[in-house]
Formats: C-alpha cells, sequence, structure tokens
C-alpha cells in the first residue's frame, strides 16, 4: 500500500472503498444471486462498464431455470459477455425468493 500526501496534507492510497450490492444476475444459462462490490459513490451501472473482461461475485449461488440451486461459492467471477441482465435487490426480497 501507498500513502501520499499533498502540499495541504491530503492523503491519497491505493486502496478503493466498495459497498457490497445484493443482485441477481441472469446470464445465457443461469440466474446468480450474490453481491457484487461497488465504489463507494458510484452505481451498479460503472461497475458494469469497466473495461475488465470478468465481474467479481461474492457470496454467489447459482440457479438452474427450475430456480434448484446447483452450487454455491464465496466467490466467482462470470465473463460479462455473458450477461444478459443484472438488478439490484435488496436483501429482504432476497431472502423470500430463497425460501
Amino acid at each position: 500500500m501507498t500513502i501520499e500526501y499533498d502540499e495541504k496534507g491530503k492523503f491519497y492510497t491505493d486502496i478503493i472503498k466498495k459497498l457490497p450490492v445484493s443482485v441477481a444476475i441472469q446470464t445465457v444459462t443461469h440466474l446468480v444471486r450474490g453481491l457484487v462490490h461497488v465504489r463507494e459513490g458510484e452505481r451498479l451501472k460503472n461497475e458494469l462498464e469497466r473495461v475488465e473482461m470478468f465481474l467479481a461475485v461474492t457470496n454467489a449461488v447459482i440457479y438452474d431455470a427450475g430456480d434448484k440451486v446447483l452450487f454455491s461459492a464465496p466467490f466467482m467471477a462470470i465473463q460479462r459477455s455473458q450477461i444478459i441482465w443484472i438488478m439490484p435487490v435488496d436483501r429482504e426480497s432476497q431472502k423470500d425468493l430463497s425460501e
């Protein structure tokens, strides 16, 4: 980690604060529910517009077309070109959907 100071004493660091956003992601073949971490002060859309090939998802749960859980993982990377749609889901609604 590097910390740089300007002439006024303000410091800059390479650490980027991110906030977890609960999402539902439809890929070409599966539905994924989990958390996408978005930079503080930005929108989910901004995270999707980044040039990286993959979107990081934590606490990921993968569902088939019949809403059956196929797999879960603490981390997965989804290739952005495979994403059909993505939407934020509040945690209460997500609990209702998974029951």
